[in-house]
């Protein structure tokens, strides 16, 4: 019997999507989001199957995307947001316990959430990279729920 091998697929016309968009740094927030539209509607993503819910920041995220999971009505979820650097140890805090958070609900209900909280040192540097980074991050949560409707149908 050959090696069966899975190929990566981010057409997701099937799939019902969850987005959590952090309104702190809106500006970011909003080139994030644009980001991860365009990556729905290259994927093939009906509007009708996407949900966009907002939170205060970065650290409200996990608890929305857990409840997101909860309601068992989504195939793939997408945390976006930006954590930049100030003077202070609040961005490592909140840095690491966002994506802690993050990973606790994808391996707790076993749905795919792309990480598309930024953490940069500065605006220029998450403004260069909002749109980019919101793209990626949901073709990676589109990608991993293909995959794991795969594993499922071995």
């Amino acid at each position: 019997m050959p090696i069966r091998r899975i190929v990566p697929s981010t057409r997701a016309g099937h799939l019902r999507v969850g987005i959590v968009l952090s309104r702190f740094n809106p500006a970011i927030g909003e080139a994030l989001l644009a980001g991860a539209q365009r990556a729905l509607a290259e994927s093939g993503v009906a509007d009708s199957a996407i949900t966009i819910a907002t939170v205060p920041g970065a650290l409200e995220a996990p608890l929305a995307l857990q409840r997101m999971a909860q309601t068992g009505d989504y195939d793939a979820l997408v945390a976006l947001g930006a954590v930049i650097r100030g003077e202070t140890y609040h961005f490592e805090i909140v840095a690491n316990e966002s994506a802690s958070g993050l990973a606790s609900v994808q391996l707790e209900f076993g749905i795919p959430i792309g990480n598309g909280i930024l953490t940069t040192d500065s605006d220029a540097q998450a403004s260069a990279r909002a749109e980019g980074k919101g793209h990626d991050a949901t073709l990676a949560a589109l990608e991993m729920a293909n995959l794991l409707d795969a594993i499922d149908e071995q």
